[in-house]
């Protein structure tokens, strides 16, 4: 009990210091406990506390949002020392996502009393965090593997990789913020109603309010008739139906759900003209595809129930052996995936997509011209350039959207909808 206590106290004392954004006093602390200890009640962590103390009286409380506008009632002098003892507190290895009781990160809460710098702070933090597991989790899978051991043999002692940090703590680094397994979906009901796809546990795999992104992007992917495409995970058709009003002379449909397949077969898709349609999962068809020469104008991905690595795989393994770099009209081929893994939480997005700047010229007008992003950095290093659109989207609540949906996978009211090319 009094070891509880002492605890408890030192916690309190950790939290009040980074509250006062006292780093005179913190850094002692910060050598004899964790960066990263949470109030019993609230759920604050030190980075919490350092950011929730910047807030103006009218603010304390979570009744009120700024929902990210600018607040122009701090201080340049509380800003400062917010700055260094968020500083202080990752550089002891505070977690950047760590929840509290009301469900947010210190990001988050940064985001919504308009402290813009410290949230960008956050973010930096994120995309470090995620980009150093994911190189981990890339070693820890090759030693798993067997691969550049002398044996070349696979120790079945040895546990699997970790999961990834976002997922690890909770948050759902796969499209639409579902946490369903890809096989378990593929075995389970769907429900085809008018605007929305939904499984067996009522999680939205594919909603008709996207259909605005998918006109958007197949535009850009196939900007003129008689081009050769790809589209990976069909679902409710509203991409595949945009491509086919582009005649192109091929259009290659992967899917792998029997009941999309069904739905599929009903509407008449094997018929059309140009079209092929492959039953499976992607990771089975596309070797395939390989090695018989397939080539193509315009490749989209857009899957459920599969995470980031995934998405990695498929472009760094496949699609750079089946997009044609000069194209069928010359201006070389692109492709395109569903830009939603984190948008269930602004601060998980805009660690996914946030653009490096050295790499490319952002497109997008974010926070700031800092630059990092996990997608584009890995894109970059498999041979891609990408190019970033932004499109407005509606309050999805407002309009109802949502009834009937297990979980509301999109949060934010904007997309940034990627366009990726072959590096010149």
């Amino acid at each position: 009990m009094a070891g509880e206590v002492d605890s408890d106290m030192q916690t309190q004392i950790i939290l009040l210091a980074a509250a006062h954004h006292n780093l005179e006093e913190l850094r002692p602390l910060l050598r004899q406990a964790s960066a990263s200890v949470q109030d019993s009640e609230t759920g604050f962590t030190p980075l919490h506390a350092a950011i929730a103390a910047c807030a103006p009286e009218s603010q304390q409380g979570l009744g009120q949002r700024k929902n990210g506008q600018p607040n122009d009632e701090i201080t340049s002098e509380d800003l400062d020392g917010a700055v260094k003892t968020v500083k202080l507190l990752l550089q002891n290895g505070a977690i950047w996502n760590d929840l509290d009781s009301n469900g947010e990160t210190p990001g988050c809460l940064a985001y919504r009393l308009g402290l813009g710098e410290l949230y960008e702070l956050m973010v930096d933090a994120g995309v470090r965090a995620e980009l150093l597991l994911s190189h981990l989790d890339e070693y820890e899978r090759m030693e798993y593997s067997g691969e550049d051991s002398d044996e070349g043999m696979v120790d079945e002692n040895k546990p699997a990789p970790p999961a990834a940090n976002l997922e690890a703590k909770g948050f759902s680094a796969r499209r639409k913020g579902v946490d369903v397994k890809s096989d378990e979906y593929l075995r389970s009901e769907l429900t085809f109603q008018d605007d929305k796809l939904l499984d067996a546990e009522a999680n939205g795999v594919m909603m008709a309010w996207e259909a605005d992104i998918m006109k958007r992007t197949a535009d850009l992917l196939l900007p003129k008739p008689g081009l050769r495409v790809l589209n990976v995970g069909h679902g409710l058709g509203i991409i595949d139906e945009y491509f086919q009003s582009q005649s192109p002379i091929s259009h290659h449909i992967i899917e792998a759900h029997p009941a999309v397949l069904g739905k599929l077969r009903k509407d008449g898709w094997h018929e059309k003209s140009g079209v092929v349609v492959h039953e499976g999962r992607w990771q089975d068809v596309l070797p395939k595809l390989i090695r018989e020469n397939v080539m193509l104008d315009a490749i989209y991905f857009d899957t459920f129930a599969e995470d980031y690595k995934a998405l990695r795989e498929f472009f760094s393994e496949y699609v750079i052996g089946l997009l044609d770099p000069q194209g069928e009209d010359g201006s070389g081929g692109r492709w395109g995936f569903f830009n939603g893994m984190g948008a269930d939480r602004r601060i998980c997005y805009d660690v996914y997509t946030k653009v490096y700047a050295h790499y490319n010229q952002p497109i997008l007008k974010m926070a700031s011209d800092f630059a990092s992003q996990v997608v584009e950095l890995d894109l970059f290093e498999a041979g891609f350039d990408t190019e970033w659109e932004e499109i407005s989207v509606p309050d999805l609540n407002e309009s109802g959207e949502w009834e009937g949906v297990r979980r509301r996978y999109w949060v934010l009211d904007r997309y940034r909808l990627p366009i990726c090319r072959f590096l010149d």
